[in-house]
């Protein structure tokens, strides 16, 4: 086991283990879902979806709670990534080095102030769907404004054009 000298070191060390132990977790429930969906397919009148499903929205929830872990682990480190470049910038910047994003205001909060993994912003798959249900309003049409004297000339030109052509053909 080895000995850190800073809390920083631990603490990175903790978060790095808790990964890991989402990891095998994420591991365990895909092969419980592959189990249940066998199980499904053996037995057609056995209805496994519920399970599937709840499986499955572990499975999202512990992808949010290790990339929460990421964030922390990055904040230890005194750095914070990009949302639009995903490159590491230093917590002091106000904007990216690589691409110029603008942080948000949330990006100076300290690591341990951060929200818990249930507070995320990521709707769950339910709530999608229901987002996804509801209509969205259809831009108003623009229609171009064209000044009357500037319809003219392209009647004119055009009309000029035809006759051109006209000629041509009887011409041949």
């Amino acid at each position: 086991m080895p000995i850190f000298q800073d809390a920083k070191g631990k603490n990175i060390s903790n978060f790095q283990k808790m990964i890991d132990e989402k990891k095998n977790t994420i591991r365990k429930y895909y092969d419980e879902i592959g189990h249940l969906y066998y199980g499904q397919y053996k037995d057609v009148n056995v209805d496994m979806t519920k399970d599937i499903n709840a499986r499955c929205e572990s499975i999202s929830n512990l992808y949010i709670e290790i990339e929460d872990l990421n964030v922390k682990i990055l904040r230890e480190k005194g750095l914070k990534k990009c949302a639009v470049c995903s490159t590491e910038n230093n917590l002091s910047n106000a904007f990216c080095f690589k691409c110029g994003a603008r942080f948000d205001d949330s990006d100076a909060v300290p690591a341990d102030v951060i929200a818990p993994p249930n507070a995320s912003a990521t709707p769950s798959r339910q709530q999608e769907k229901k987002a996804v249900a509801a209509p969205v309003a259809a831009p108003a049409a623009v229609e171009p404004v064209v000044s009357a004297p500037a319809a003219e000339e392209v009647i004119a030109a055009d009309t000029s054009v035809e006759d051109t052509i006209t000629e041509e053909n009887k011409e041949e």
